[in-house]
């Protein structure tokens, strides 16, 4: 089975995208079987603090716009099922929320070079050896 390349679509950078991927959504049919409100809910659901931007982000990639010419009509229609749907949700159980998603870029090494330190071979702040 091989991975479902990753979600390229209009108005969906890479937090998002990742967002996206941690919920289960990883393809655009994915998304638009979900629809933008769940697919926003599930987002938030998950402990992530997407602002409404992102609302309008889903809906403007569905509808292959930019998210900012989402007619108004249609944004005030999203943020009411929004928050009707908000509306159903259990209260909070004193859970943290999911932590933050970072995007790493690697560069490429070469492979000649001398090796760096690892995490792990750094000496301790006194400069002696570390105690685990």
């Amino acid at each position: 089975m091989t991975a479902a390349p990753p979600i390229k679509m209009r108005n969906i950078g890479p937090k998002s995208a990742a967002w996206l991927r941690q919920v289960g959504l990883r393809t655009q049919q994915d998304i638009a079987a979900a629809g933008a409100v769940e697919a926003f809910m599930r987002v938030k659901r998950a402990g992530f603090r997407p602002s409404l931007n992102l609302l309008y982000a889903l809906e403007g990639a569905l509808a292959d716009c930019h998210w900012q010419e989402v007619p108004e009509a249609r944004r005030q229609l999203l943020v009411a099922e929004y928050e009707a749907a908000a509306a159903l949700l259990p209260a909070p159980r004193g859970r943290p929320a999911a932590s933050p998603v970072t995007t790493t870029h690697h560069e490429q090494q070469d492979h000649d070079a001398a090796p760096g330190f690892d995490l792990f071979d750094s000496p301790g702040e006194d400069g002696g050896e570390r105690e685990d």
